[in-house]
């Protein structure tokens, strides 16, 4: 099956978290700068080669109230494209919150605000794809 990449789409970055085959921890990977579809979309396929993926998660930033507002429809759309331009599955999770639970921790661990830009999308990428592997989601179906 290959391991699982988690992306948290930004204006500016995309945050990216990786999980290996056969293991249930996600640990942050790297950003990539939000410079178009092209460069991100290369960017994704060096890893999916890198890292032998097998199915990539993205973020899907819906209300609190779980209903999809305009952030998520926009997330929705750039996720379609990707999917027709990626040899590998491609699904969307809930990631309510979880941009700014990472910047709270990293705000209690009293990390420096341009340290804290620079790690929060792969920490929020990080989170949404635990979040996922926690939550069974990535199980094999029997």
């Amino acid at each position: 099956m290959g391991g699982v990449l988690g992306l948290d789409f930004g204006e500016k970055r995309i945050g990216v978290a990786f999980v290996a085959e056969g293991t249930t921890i996600a640990f942050p990977l790297t950003v990539i700068p939000n410079k178009g579809r092209g460069q991100v979309l290369q960017e994704i396929k060096k890893i999916v080669l890198e890292k032998k993926i097998g199915k990539i998660v993205a973020g899907l930033p819906v209300t609190m109230k779980g209903e999809v507002g305009i952030a998520a429809e926009k997330i929705t759309k750039e996720v379609e494209w990707f999917r027709t331009q990626l040899a590998v599955p491609v699904v969307l999770w809930d990631e309510r919150l979880s941009s700014k639970e990472v910047e709270r921790v990293l705000i209690e661990a009293d990390v420096r605000r341009d340290r804290r830009k620079e790690i929060i999308d792969q920490l929020a990428a990080q989170r949404i794809l635990q979040n996922f592997i926690d939550s069974g989601a990535n199980a094999p179906k029997e």
